[in-house]
């Protein structure tokens, strides 16, 4: 597995006993994202669902605002270099950083309510009818775990589900890039999203919240918690914000 390395280590213990052993840990993937033979991004991920976590991405943070406003994604040979084509009645309405945006695993730096691409700030979410059952049956999927986090327990995990059932399950490095990919798969398989719910493992800031917002994915579900200011963020656009969610109990702000 790629995103997924074994390796020698030492085992120590208190009474100065030593054992050889093998640990799994998770790889990280450089990703150089060239839009419209222009460098965006160079981001840190996990080497899964490429496809996804560039379309959802570029939706996330305001370059698109719909799949028929990607052309194309292909990738090289060995998948550090994906190279995209917007369509070109888009394209003019782009402003690009003379520099790439070099995005760390932990987060997206922390840009502050909605500072997009297209100048654009996001209308309130819709009400979602959504039911209690689902985001209970959300919680206790994850408490069975993924692949590269049982293996690592160093993945994030993000969760889209569609009237309470799974419609896909991505894992990365970060929180964000996990997201993303949830995201940019509802997006390449015309799932709409205003009729999603996202369950993520990781804790809920102000960047978190809106991400998901620009998505327009009307409930947040994490096993973590948020910030002040992200419930703030959510009640402003009706984002229906759901934390520490466990099988047994969950906290809706």
């Amino acid at each position: 597995m790629d995103s997924v390395a074994t390796l020698t280590t030492n085992v120590l213990y208190p009474d100065g006993r030593k054992e050889t052993g093998e640990a799994a840990v998770i790889s990280e993937h450089a990703l150089n994202v060239i839009v419209n033979e222009q460098l965006l991004y160079r981001l840190v991920c996990t080497k899964s669902n490429l496809r996804e976590l560039v379309a959802g991405r570029l939706l996330t943070d305001g370059f698109i605002e719909k799949v028929e406003d990607i052309y194309k994604i292909f990738f090289c040979k060995y998948e550090n270099e994906a190279n995209v084509l917007l369509n070109s009645d888009i394209s003019s309405g782009i402003s690009f950083n003379e520099k790439a945006v070099n995005v760390p695993t932990c987060c997206t730096g922390n840009r502050a309510f909605f500072l997009n691409n297209r100048g654009d700030v996001p209308e309130k979410i819709p009400e979602h009818d959504w039911k209690q059952e689902w985001v209970f049956g959300l919680a206790e999927e994850f408490r069975r775990g993924a692949r590269i986090h049982d293996m690592t327990g160093a993945s994030h995990i993000c969760i889209l589900a569609r009237e309470g059932k799974t419609v896909f399950a991505g894992e990365d490095i970060g929180r964000h890039n996990a997201v993303d990919k949830a995201v940019g798969y509802a997006l390449l398989n015309g799932i709409p999203l205003s009729e999603c719910m996202v369950f993520t493992s990781g804790r809920v800031p102000v960047d978190m919240v809106e991400k998901v917002i620009a998505a327009g994915i009307p409930v947040l579900v994490s096993k973590s918690v948020p910030t002040a200011e992200s419930v703030e963020l959510a009640k402003k656009y009706n984002l229906t914000l759901i934390c520490k969610a466990w099988p047994d109990r969950c906290e809706v702000y």
